[in-house]
């Protein structure tokens, strides 16, 4: 029940996480904000967990720990509503638009107004509106509650996963602990398919459903100033997060002796060694906060004292911060580089890559079981796969596509690609008469597939229709055709960019389903590596330390890097740089993948070191143990190791033969 309970409880924090996630480009064009910034607001989860992670870890692992579970999630549910809350404070969404009134005529838009037209508008009036417009823009700092809000989310995460984990490995035989964990990791990541699915969805829900005339809504959610629903999906995974939290409040603080878990002559040996803490735990004593407040930092000391841990930790937090950076910004970047819709790129993000992930995950468990790999061997299938799926990951490179064609921006006006970007300057001739503003972004696109900026660049003196039925006319830059512009970015010329997105669909199947095999292997390494008594305190400082330096920093630098790469930025109504509508796609591909393969690769080398480690610490065992490794499996010799325990710690305690003792000390 409590397997349940918790894959439950996983499932919610993960299907919260992953719709963060696929709300990144939402965000960025509602609070009109750079892609630094929504790293910052991602990472704020991380934040949360560092507050309070250690503690949570180290003292409620004397605690009740279902209880403090069941709190967590409380707190997550919270946090989730609260990211929730802008939307019905901020005013309605205005996206950019650069068409204006007629003076004469209201229905009559001027895509490209001539001087006197505009000296004509400009009065009273338009600084009214100006001064408005600035006014309800100030509120839009309302993303600071997205902000508090995750980081709540991190607070009420903390004891999910070490207080879960290590209550699993207490209690549940030593053989199905695996498979247990298996089990609940594969639940975790079929979260985040619901979640990549749920922001599909709301991707392609208007964000202000209901309150606004839909025909009147001149854009598609394919145009780079659509935002959805971003707000419905919070709301649903909150209610999921708040119910997942009641099972916790009727399960035991710990299950009867009998069922206690039975450490293998192996796993005995490998974690074998002297103590320098002496001290003894069961679940059932009462807690004394005073004596374990004072066991804190010696045995977080003992902790990173062990090598092969403390290398386990260099090697994923280097792993963590390509993983979490890749992962953060890949609907992005299948959007931008790809011309998928938002929508899209959550779909397929859910139904295709999260799949292979927890497939790969749920058979790196049962691999592991079957084969009844050891140490060594879960290290070297572990580091295998990695290698794998890095080799094939640099394919990723080949399968490019070229730049959609702007003018002005990426190609010139007569749809030549020009040798630098600033070389093709927004005005030329055909719209030299027009007043445009240069900073608008309200893309058209002529029949020959070229994208312009805006109607006024494009130099429409004309329109009619509304919404995306509308057509502008009269187009002075546009030389073939009758001159007609439709709004909206081109997408129908990026033929030979759709003919390479299955291949990077199936590639990256492949390479996340290759990955993940080594997935539980590893994280069994993790927790056979340490003190049965620090069990729970290794995996809450592993987890504090991987949030803390990588999912903190890496979708800041990783969305930094991204925004180097930009090529036009939206402008907000009082001046500043809003969200970048376009981006240089050579540029993009080649930091995004050369970020996330050139963490990998310096990963790579710590593995090997800690492989060597590893190999050593285990032939110093054997070597030192009474009996060899290959008859070390037998009930007499198991007793023989502990009897040379009892009499090398020189303790009174007497030695335990058959059941797990909690007072022998097992140092690496």
């Amino acid at each position: 029940m409590f397997v349940v309970a918790l894959s439950f409880a996983y499932f919610a924090k993960a299907l919260s996480g992953s719709y963060m996630k696929s709300t990144i480009t939402q965000l960025e064009r509602r609070f009109d904000i750079p892609s630094y910034l929504i790293g910052v607001i991602d990472g704020s989860f991380e934040i949360g967990n560092l507050l309070v992670i250690a503690f949570v870890s180290y003292f409620g692992a004397k605690l009740h720990r279902p209880k403090i579970i069941a709190i967590g999630c409380l707190l997550m549910s919270l946090g989730t509503f609260l990211i929730a809350l802008p939307h019905f404070i901020i005013d309605r969404y205005k996206f950019e638009s650069s068409v204006r009134s007629s003076v004469n005529s209201t229905n009559n838009l001027l895509p490209c107004m001539t001087i006197s037209s505009w000296m004509l508008s400009v009065g009273d009036h338009t600084s009214t509106v100006s001064d408005t417009g600035c006014e309800n823009e100030s509120r839009l700092s309302m993303w600071i509650y997205v902000l508090l809000g995750n980081i709540l989310r991190g607070i009420g995460e903390t004891p999910v996963q070490p207080l879960g984990i290590s209550y699993i490995d207490d209690h549940a035989p030593e053989d199905n602990a695996a498979i247990y964990i298996g089990c609940i990791q594969t639940v975790s990541v079929i979260g985040p398919v619901f979640g990549y699915l749920l922001g599909s969805l709301c991707a392609k829900i208007y964000v202000d459903i209901g309150f606004v005339n839909m025909e009147s809504v001149g854009i598609t959610p394919g145009d780079p100033r659509w935002v959805g629903a971003w707000w419905l999906g919070y709301l649903i995974t909150g209610t999921i997060t708040l119910i997942s939290a009641m099972p916790f409040w009727f399960l035991p603080k710990s299950l009867p002796e009998g069922r206690m878990s039975k450490y293998s002559p192996e796993r005995t040996r490998f974690i074998r060694g002297s103590s320098s803490l002496d001290h003894k735990y069961q679940a059932d004593d009462p807690a004394n906060f005073i004596e374990m407040a004072k066991d804190f930092l010696p045995s977080l000391r003992s902790l990173l004292a062990n090598p092969v841990y403390f290398l386990y930790l260099c090697v994923t937090v280097v792993q963590f911060n390509s993983l979490i950076g890749m992962v953060t910004y890949k609907p992005k970047y299948i959007e931008q580089h790809y011309g998928q819709t938002s929508a899209r790129a959550n779909f397929l993000m859910g139904v295709m890559n999260i799949p292979a992930v927890a497939f790969g995950m749920l058979l790196g468990g049962v691999l592991m079981k079957r084969l009844k790999l050891s140490i060594m061997g879960a290290a070297r299938l572990a580091l295998g796969t990695s290698l794998l799926g890095y080799f094939l990951s640099l394919l990723f490179f080949a399968l490019g596509c070229e730049n959609a064609k702007v003018a002005g921006i990426t190609v010139s006006y007569a749809g030549m690609e020009g040798a630098s970007y600033e070389k093709n300057p927004l005005f030329v001739n055909c719209n030299i008469n027009c007043v445009c503003s240069p900073t608008e972004w309200d893309p058209v696109c002529d029949v020959d597939g070229l994208t312009y900026v805006s109607p006024c660049l494009a130099g429409c003196r004309t329109s009619r229709g509304s919404g995306m039925d509308m057509v502008y006319e009269q187009c002075t830059c546009v030389t073939k055709g009758n001159q007609t512009a439709y709004p909206g970015q081109c997408r129908h010329h990026r033929e030979s960019c759709q003919q390479v997105f299955p291949y990077f669909l199936a590639l990256s199947v492949l390479t996340s389903f290759i990955i993940s095999l080594g997935g539980t292997p590893g994280y069994m390494l993790l927790i056979r590596c340490i003190k049965p008594e620090l069990k729970s305190l290794a995996l809450g400082f592993h987890t504090l330390t991987t949030r803390t330096l990588a999912g903190i920093p890496a979708p800041i630098y990783f969305g930094a890097i991204i925004d180097t790469t930009c090529l036009k930025w939206g402008h907000k109504r009082c001046g500043g740089k809003g969200a970048c509508r376009i981006y240089n796609t050579a540029a993009y591909r080649l930091a995004y993948l050369g970020l996330t393969l050139g963490l990998r690769t310096a990963s790579f080398f710590l593995c090997a070191l800690g492989l060597l480690v590893l190999q050593r610490h285990i032939k110093r065992q054997e070597s030192g143990a009474v009996f060899n490794g290959n008859t070390g499996s037998t009930v007499a010799e198991l007793q023989v190791l502990r009897k040379e325990e009892s009499n090398s710690s020189h303790s009174d305690q007497s030695p335990q033969i058959s059941d797990y003792d909690p007072e022998r000390e097992t140092h690496l």
